[in-house]
């Protein structure tokens, strides 16, 4: 294996100090046009290429953002780590995207690494319900802030969704649509976010003079289209079957359309299917998926951003905020049957 260039080699054949290449890198202005030009060249033969995680070790100023998200399988958070890069970008930083798949473990692994390469600061969504990750995290003294997810019992900035807003979005278009018996197929009872589409959910059935019993939950491990087609089996196995099913993601959504795709039970006559987070696939579905909106784009832009101004060495001191955006309902066929 070759050995890398380093900037002593650069001086060696620039006939340089090492200070002087170190000058033509990063102030070129202090040194002589005739000396930089020489300098350059020799960069240029050698193909040197600074180690820019040993300069900003030494600044203490990573130009590195880290973004750790629970399923990078899941288009929401490939929306969301778009809007997070083109804020970064627009800064002069790049985005570091790590995926914990919703495992705990994989999670305090990923922040460890974070930790270690120094990164300016991180977007985090947690996988680890008990905290202990964001505690062991916290102390290295790397700013944070949590996506998808409401910043309580910390200090943190955080931008998240009202999902017990969004829960009720949904519940209420399939309540006044007619349905009285519905499911909710929740994904993994340990996640903030499918508590509170939850407590919306139960919410909606109250104002409409219905009880907890109106809500059938069936619980999944993950929140993915296979996840989605067990608890479409699930469904179909029911000798009350509701009319109406709920689904705390559109990938479980998708997931459930296609076992009653399978099986021949119409959608929506005979199954009204409403999913969460309206991402790409959701209008593009065999069956056009009602889902309720995230604005994850922004969200990830807006996360990035409250990280910039708590990382930007200012006078003004950072003020912690947590910023709460409005879900929105987009109505498709998929819960368009006449009850």
């Amino acid at each position: 294996m070759a050995q890398s260039v380093g900037i002593k080699d650069v001086a060696r054949v620039a006939g340089v100090s090492v200070g002087t290449v170190s000058n033509v890198i990063n102030r070129p202005d202090t040194v002589a046009a005739e000396t930089r030009a020489r300098v350059l060249s020799a960069i240029d033969r050698l193909g040197y290429v600074r180690s820019e995680s040993a300069r900003q070790l030494r600044a203490g100023r990573s130009r590195i953002m880290g973004l750790l998200v629970l399923d990078m399988g899941n288009p929401f958070f490939v929306d969301v780590a778009r809007g997070a890069e083109r804020a970064a970008r627009a800064a002069g930083l790049g985005v570091m995207v790590c995926n914990s798949a919703q495992n705990a473990s994989e999670e305090a692994d990923y922040l460890s690494l974070f930790a270690e390469q120094r990164v300016r600061g991180v977007l985090l969504t947690p996988a680890d319900a008990t905290g202990r990750n964001i505690e062991a995290f916290r102390r290295h003294g790397i700013p944070f802030v949590l996506v998808d997810r409401v910043a309580e019992g910390t200090t943190e900035c955080s931008v998240s969704v009202d999902d017990v807003a969004g829960g009720a979005l949904a519940v209420r278009h399939l309540v006044d649509a007619g349905h009285r018996s519905l499911a909710y197929v929740s994904g993994p009872p340990g996640l903030n976010q499918v508590r509170d589409r939850r407590t919306g959910a139960l919410n909606a059935l109250a104002e409409a003079g219905l009880g907890p019993q109106a809500l059938r939950e069936l619980p999944t491990e993950r929140l993915d289209v296979a996840a989605g087609r067990d608890a479409g089996a699930r469904l179909l196995g029911l000798a009350d079957r509701p009319t109406a099913v709920f689904c705390a993601n559109d990938l479980l959504a998708l997931g459930v359309l296609q076992a009653m795709y399978a099986a021949g039970v119409g959608v929506p006559d005979d199954l009204a299917i409403v999913g969460y987070d309206d991402i790409e696939f959701a209008a593009a579905a065999a069956v056009p998926l009602t889902s309720v909106r995230q604005p994850a784009v922004t969200m990830g832009a807006l996360a990035a951003e409250l990280l910039l101004e708590e990382t930007e060495t200012g006078s003004v001191p950072h003020e912690h905020r947590r910023v709460v955006l409005r879900p929105e309902l987009v109505v498709r066929r998929s819960s368009l049957s006449a009850r």
